[in-house]
């Protein structure tokens, strides 16, 4: 087994349908402000390192809207807690520029050495909420080539085109090269 520290069950049960091994521990950790995705998981990885016994991996990830300069960027969640979807279409009203990337980074504490797996995914700010699937910002995020939101897409149709589910891949050869 292999454990995914997070507290979201929607993203846990994505997950594992890309790497089914996969076991959640829920457990609260400092999440510092920085200017990077990655400089947050650095920090976390080093922080649960010293907590959790084995191997373990963590993820963050981003919406970075460029006519509004990449916000929210790393500060997502807070946001999304804050002003939720509607709060984003508000501030995107009168913006013809809809382009976005949504960034993924997992750090993976294996064998006492962090290592981590970046997986983008571009695409638009849709002008309305759409769809009932996926979790956060997916009813109003629409990927590159596609007409429909993460939200109108099943499971197995997003973690194909999505972020995460192109961090998760790499996570995922790597194990099977390294792994247990």
């Amino acid at each position: 087994m292999f454990r995914i520290i997070t507290h979201n069950k929607n993203k846990y049960e994505e997950m594992r349908k890309i790497i089914p091994e996969l076991e959640m521990l829920d457990m609260k950790y400092p999440e510092i402000q920085a200017d990077t995705i990655e400089e947050v998981i650095d920090f976390a990885l080093d922080y649960l390192g010293d907590k959790i016994e084995g191997d373990f991996i963590i993820d963050d990830s981003g919406l970075f809207i460029h006519a509004l300069n990449d916000f929210p960027g790393v500060y997502s969640a807070y946001v999304f807690k804050t002003i939720g979807n509607e709060g984003i279409l508000r501030l995107m009203e009168n913006e013809d520029r809809r382009e976005a990337t949504f960034k993924t980074v997992i750090g993976m504490r294996f064998a006492g050495k962090n290592f981590k797996f970046v997986g983008l995914c571009h695409g638009e700010i849709a002008r309305e909420m759409r769809g009932k699937n996926g979790f956060g910002y997916d009813p109003i995020f629409i990927p590159e080539g596609y007409e429909r939101t993460f939200a109108e897409m099943t499971t197995e149709e997003k973690n194909r085109i999505s972020h995460r589910g192109k961090a998760l891949r790499k996570v995922a050869a790597f194990l099977k090269r390294f792994g247990p």
